[in-house]
């Protein structure tokens, strides 16, 4: 395998940024075993939907089979509709405190989906992970995973960490070892 076509994105969630959390940290440890790390700033951070975020990130990002996506919360959600759309199998998705079924949905709201295309995300990716907490206060719990888990198979991972990164809950997270070591 050409150690330079490895790439990795990198998406946060709802009203974060990049300097937030463990995602740092994991863009250095990706960038040391040889990946070419994209971590960017999603437009309308504090009120994303589906909408703003799905084209910048077609647009913006690369694709390959050889690429892996990390998410969380809201980007571990949008990671779900990026396989819908993406014609490549990718290498790897890991989901981090993601959610498979609307959570507080606002009538105007384009950031959560009630259903998703299974049967057109699945082929999409060679490995799925899903890394949920049992106390999640958001409700990006394990219930969440398991219906991801359940729909497209892979290793879900349940711990009791509550989001794993929340500045609502003063979860600052600034480490995230397992996501580097799940990553070939």
């Amino acid at each position: 395998m050409n150690i330079k076509n490895k790439n990795a994105i990198i998406l946060h969630g709802t009203a974060d940024k990049p300097t937030d959390f463990w995602f740092p940290s994991l863009k250095k440890d990706l960038e040391a075993k040889g990946y070419e790390v994209w971590l960017p700033e999603l437009p309308n951070a504090k009120f994303p939907n589906r909408k703003d975020w799905l084209p910048f990130i077609l647009e913006n990002g690369k694709f390959t089979e050889k690429t892996v996506i990390i998410g969380h919360s809201a980007g571990a959600q949008i990671i779900l509709s990026l396989l819908e759309k993406i014609e490549v199998k990718i290498k790897q998705a890991i989901m981090v405190s993601g959610y498979a079924k609307a959570l507080r949905r606002e009538e105007s709201s384009e950031k959560n989906v009630d259903d998703y295309d299974w049967e057109a995300i699945k082929p999409k990716c060679e490995k799925f992970v899903f890394i949920n907490s049992d106390n999640d206060p958001w409700t990006c719990d394990d219930t969440q995973g398991r219906i991801m888990f359940d729909k497209l198979g892979g290793m879900q991972i349940i711990l009791h960490e509550g989001h794993m990164g929340s500045n609502y809950y003063n979860q600052p997270y600034k480490e995230f070892p397992l996501i580097s070591k799940l990553i070939d």
